[in-house]
């Protein structure tokens, strides 16, 4: 059980994470990708892939109702690469598209966050190749 949680834990610190696959967790936990699917689903009620879909389903939720961002840049900030598919699965467990899911949530007087401070809050800002060897124009 310990392994679990660990390979659980990874899942709640990375959900960001694109490159956090079923390999990856259950590398976290020391099982094969099939005997960790099994033991997570009696543990927890749910596949790995099931709950770390709902997490960030989750987090996008948050910020759908607080981030003035776009459908496709939330999509990326939580870890989906598809827009298809994080739209589809976000359907699926909202019962609402990510875009009604907003109209929805800000038609009740939510006050967005700009989004430039939502996505260096989630860490959307990432620095290309020489970044630090930049600075911006500013004396030393």
């Amino acid at each position: 059980m310990r392994q679990l949680r660990l390979a659980k834990d990874a899942m709640d610190r990375d959900w960001a994470d694109p490159d956090l696959d079923l390999d990856a967790v259950a590398a976290h936990a020391g099982y094969s990708r099939y005997h960790f699917i099994r033991a997570f689903r009696a543990a927890y009620g749910e596949t790995p892939g099931q709950y770390l879909t709902h997490r960030r389903i989750e987090r996008a939720e948050d910020l759908l109702r607080t981030a003035n961002l776009t459908v496709t840049e939330i999509c990326h900030l939580v870890g989906f690469s598809s827009v298809g598919t994080f739209s589809a699965r976000f359907k699926a467990w909202t019962g609402v598209t990510p875009s009604e899911y907003r109209s929805k949530h800000v038609a009740r007087g939510a006050a967005l966050i700009p989004g430039c401070y939502a996505m260096l809050w989630a860490g959307g800002f990432r620095s290309g190749p020489g970044a630090r060897d930049r600075n911006s124009g500013e004396a030393p």
